[in-house]
């Protein structure tokens, strides 16, 4: 992290809105891109045809929703099957199915996890994340949930399938700052390989050593 570099909530907005890019784009073999606009909302809610929500804590706290339209939730969720090599004769054909709840909620996993292990290595905190849940609902529901939010950003970003389905990210966090500190470095991971080499390199000079000292006591 640079000297004096301020991280706020829609920084990390952004790098959630890569990682389900990113993610999508990689499992379904396609083309997942995101708005570069991101709208101010009031409140997140569950939306129309198929909505999935899960909660994080620890250095902050959040709560991302993602409404999938019928269509978007069927195209990705067929990509997803047939890119692992599924029959296309055995996949479901209507979104209400429990498998594509199932598939869907196993993609936001995804997605969250990659989300997570970016951000806490950038920020350098702990986060966790509870299971997703993905409900079908056929109204607009509001979404209340008690995530013990400081003051929350609420965002709302849409997605576009390479089919042109819509999709969109409900996102609410703390209205939080990270600030880099000039005195504090990011840790540099040792390389394994360097590490096994390092302790041979150790191991071969005290052999040295111990060779020299018998030599000098003439045994």
């Amino acid at each position: 992290m640079q000297p004096s570099q301020v991280i706020n909530s829609d920084d990390i907005l952004l790098k959630l809105c890569r990682s389900v890019s990113q993610v999508l784009s990689t499992t379904t073999a396609s083309h997942i891109s995101h708005a570069g606009m991101v709208q101010r909302i009031g409140q997140t809610r569950l939306r129309p045809d198929l909505g999935c929500f899960s909660i994080f804590d620890g250095g902050f706290s959040g709560l991302v929703v993602i409404n999938f339209s019928a269509d978007a939730a069927m195209e990705i969720y067929r990509r997803y099957l047939l890119s692992m090599g599924m029959p296309e004769d055995e996949l479901a054909i209507k979104y209400t199915s429990d498998e594509v709840a199932n598939v869907m909620g196993e993609l936001m996993n995804q997605m969250l996890g990659n989300f997570i292990n970016h951000v806490s290595k950038e920020l350098q905190t702990s986060i966790s994340q509870s299971q997703p849940k993905m409900l079908t609902i056929n109204r607009e529901l509001t979404l209340s949930i008690e995530a013990n939010l400081d003051e929350p950003v609420t965002r709302r970003v849409s997605f576009r399938t390479e089919n042109n389905h819509i999709f969109y990210l409900e996102f609410a966090m703390d209205n939080t700052e990270f600030i880099g500190l000039a005195s504090v470095e990011v840790e540099e991971e040792m390389d394994p390989d360097d590490i096994l080499a390092m302790h041979a390199g150790n191991a071969s000079h005290s052999g040295d050593v111990t060779e020299d000292l018998f030599d000098k006591l003439g045994i």
